[in-house]
């Protein structure tokens, strides 16, 4: 069948690379794509918020799977446009995408369906954030209720700080992104990212991962869109990610399609593992970048039968989604200047990439003949081995052999799970 990929990013990379392999995939489409993606993709100059384009788009080529690879698309409806014309497309409704779209509507169906989370406040003005602040200890989290690029995070250490926040939000620093903001209980506990594939009614695991969010190493500065990933996340054990679907995964699910705004597609949590168990700290509907990018280095499954069937609204007939028991890790090379002003233009060159190891292109583009960096998050370098310690070593040695003197990255990804690794060894 023919397949049309919406995005132009690292995880959409990862995505082409995993849905060409698939034999039933006989020509794959990606809009708009990228210099990396075009090796396993035809390109489209598509405009995404151009529905009717799309649409029309598929029709005509013949397009049976659509799958939707950015959060902004689903937010904006692209879903209930492409169902309307008749396609099977994977990725949430706009209702069901408010899971990611609005921190506040996600807040409030933890209420409603008992989910664990952080206490929080949702307040809709500078004034009522600042009075709210009187009701949490610090440090107090500070988010902008909207689509934020995974920037509109604040932890403020101190009462200024907070207000600082408050004012920057409110201020329009996000735009309508910051309309409205939750202020939150800090949790404490080790962060984990878990996956799992739903048509609506059935649910089933999809792996996990780890992120690193801040921008340099030892998890400080700025959060980013995320500087590097791991998976699986062994601190999610198989008796944590069983807490997890019967507390958090599938009461959402069960909820949602109860409000008559049945999600269907990947739901993504991110998970606070505190002294109390796992706690939601947010969900995302669609893969994570760069979690995306670990989780098709593991996956052994089919991809397009997953998806075609979660698209279908019959994943209890489809095969069990099989990740390989290896570890992967990928490190994002960024721009300078990243996150703040990243610097585009810079030349890259790329050496030849072993088997078992992969460079997905998240920011590049081409010019006169050559890559150059075009966003703030450029090179997702990705290795396999049989231990954390092991897929990491592979992908520090691929970004050594990078050429990219314009761009940086974080030397200490899975430095926890390395650490783990190495008292399992010796104790």
């Amino acid at each position: 069948m023919n397949i049309l990929l919406l995005g132009s990013g690292g995880r959409e990379h990862a995505l082409a690379w995993k849905l060409a392999q698939s034999p039933r995939c006989t020509t794959l489409y990606a809009a708009p794509g990228n210099p990396g993606i075009a090796e396993h993709a035809a390109l489209v100059d598509l405009d995404l918020a151009d529905h009717g384009a799309v649409a029309a788009f598929c029709t005509a080529r013949e397009i049976g799977l659509v799958v939707v690879g950015p959060e902004q698309p689903l937010v904006d409806g692209i879903a209930d446009s492409l169902h309307a014309a008749g396609l099977a497309v994977f990725g949430p409704s706009a209702a069901a995408a408010r899971l990611e779209g609005s921190k506040g509507f996600t807040k409030e169906l933890c209420d409603d369906a008992g989910i664990p989370t952080a206490t929080y406040v949702r307040c809709k003005s500078a004034p009522e954030a600042l009075a709210a602040l009187d009701r949490f200890s610090l440090p107090v989290v500070i988010k902008a209720d909207g689509l934020a690029a995974g920037k509109g995070v604040i932890i403020a250490e101190t009462r200024g700080e907070a207000e600082a926040a408050v004012a920057d939000m409110f201020g329009g620093s996000f735009g309508a992104s910051g309309a409205e903001v939750v202020l939150e209980e800090y949790m404490t506990g080790e962060e984990a990212s878990f996956f799992a594939l739903t048509d609506g009614v059935s649910v089933v695991p999809f792996g996990s991962a780890q992120d690193h969010k801040r921008v340099g190493d030892g998890d400080t500065g700025p959060n980013t869109g995320g500087m590097g990933a791991y998976s699986p996340a062994s601190v999610l054990t198989p008796a944590l990610e069983a807490e997890v679907m019967a507390r958090i995964i599938r009461p959402t699910v069960a909820t949602m399609a109860a409000r008559g705004t049945p999600y269907s597609g990947v739901l993504f949590a991110g998970l606070m593992l505190t002294p109390d168990g796992p706690k939601l700290i947010e969900y995302n509907c669609r893969f994570g970048d760069p979690e995306c990018q670990v989780l098709m280095m593991r996956l052994e499954s089919d991809l397009v039968d997953l998806l075609l069937a979660v698209a279908q609204g019959r994943l209890d007939t489809a095969p069990v989604a099989r990740l390989g028991e290896d570890a992967a890790l990928t490190i994002v090379l960024a721009a300078n200047g990243y996150p703040a002003a990243p610097q585009r233009g810079a030349p890259i060159r790329l050496p030849v990439v072993p088997e078992d190891e992969k460079i997905f292109h998240a920011g590049t583009a081409l010019r006169d003949g050559g890559l150059v960096a075009n966003g703030g998050r450029v090179l997702n370098v990705t290795a396999r081995g049989g231990t954390v310690t092991q897929a990491r070593d592979a992908a520090y040695a691929l970004v050594d052999a990078v050429d990219f003197p314009g761009g940086f990255c974080r030397r200490d990804i899975g430095a926890r799970e390395v650490a783990r690794e190495a008292i399992g060894q010796t104790g």
